[in-house]
């Protein structure tokens, strides 16, 4: 069943359904205990399974081939993914700031502890695996979706963790504000991770370049290229799962055509193994001298 999909669909897949599970659990248990803290993780699962259904949709549309209308390909629905992720997050985080505040005003109290405890417990351990297996991923993948959903989980493991320890404390003390005290802290927290990925969705929008490691190492494999004289209005980009680099190299004016062909299937070659877990478009254009200036005057690179 399972055997057709992609890394990073299968994470996705995964994400939903433990965001689902987690989600239902948490639910019950939140307003039969009346714990803040585990409504507002109620929430948060709530909006982490309608966020991992919509990377799952975004992630297979990204893969898709491209075609006469999307030549570039589908990948820029993966920045739009994270900065949908990353604005309902900031959503949730209000909700829970102000749900604690409201119940700390009006001296609510929290009911069955033991019932919440359990549940929080069994949401850690499965929060920590998911974690694990999204990071796995990522790193394979490098996808904009998948880190997207592995920063998200990795705050509810977060936030699990420091409920789990909110119950505990409001048991051993019977002090129940520390569970809306926390509970504030935690949405503050969500708040700042979930501006990071808004901005790193946003930046992918804007066709932001490659990270600086990647760029260099792009400069350093021209520079090296033998009979590459020099090289100008190198830019590069990221959509879901390509890479796109345009460069203009200077070649020898009398140069054969074959043996600057060459040239640049070398450079090509040198990049793509950069990461080969990327699809590479490379775009690389022969020069017989600088004519930086005349592109930047004509706004091309």
């Amino acid at each position: 069943m399972f055997k057709n999909l992609s890394l990073n669909r299968l994470a996705t897949l995964a994400s939903s359904s433990v965001a689902f599970l987690l989600a239902i659990s948490k639910v019950i248990v939140g307003f039969m205990t009346g714990s803040v803290a585990v409504i507002a993780s109620a929430v948060d699962s709530i909006l982490d399974m309608f966020v991992s259904i919509f990377n799952m949709i975004a992630v297979k549309v990204s893969e898709s081939k491209a075609d006469n209308m999307f030549n570039y390909g589908k990948g820029k629905i993966e920045g739009i993914a994270a900065l949908f992720e990353g604005l309902l997050i900031i959503a949730s985080s209000i909700f829970i700031f102000y749900t604690a505040i409201d119940r700390l005003v009006n001296h609510k109290t929290i009911q069955e502890i033991n019932l919440a405890f359990y549940v929080m417990v069994a949401s850690l351990v499965a929060t920590f695996f998911l974690v694990m297996f999204l990071n796995y991923v990522a790193k394979k993948t490098d996808s904009l979706v998948i880190k997207s959903d592995a920063l998200h989980y990795k705050t509810d493991l977060i936030s699990n963790l420091a409920i789990v320890i909110v119950l505990i404390a409001v048991k051993f003390t019977g002090w129940y504000q520390i569970d809306f005290i926390v509970s504030i802290f935690i949405a503050i927290y969500i708040f700042k991770e979930a501006t990071e990925l808004v901005k790193e969705g946003f930046l992918n929008l804007l066709d932001v370049s490659l990270d600086f490691k990647s760029v260099e190492a792009i400069k350093e494999i021209i520079k090296k290229e033998p009979l590459v004289l020099d090289y100008h209005c190198l830019r590069t980009r990221q959509s879901g799962h390509r890479n796109f680099v345009d460069v203009h190299l200077v070649l020898t004016p009398d140069m054969k055509l074959k043996l600057a062909h060459t040239i640049i299937e070398s450079v090509e070659e040198k990049i793509r193994k950069l990461d080969e877990n990327k699809i590479w478009i490379i775009n690389i254009h022969a020069d017989p001298y600088d004519d930086s200036n005349i592109n930047k005057i004509q706004e091309e690179c």
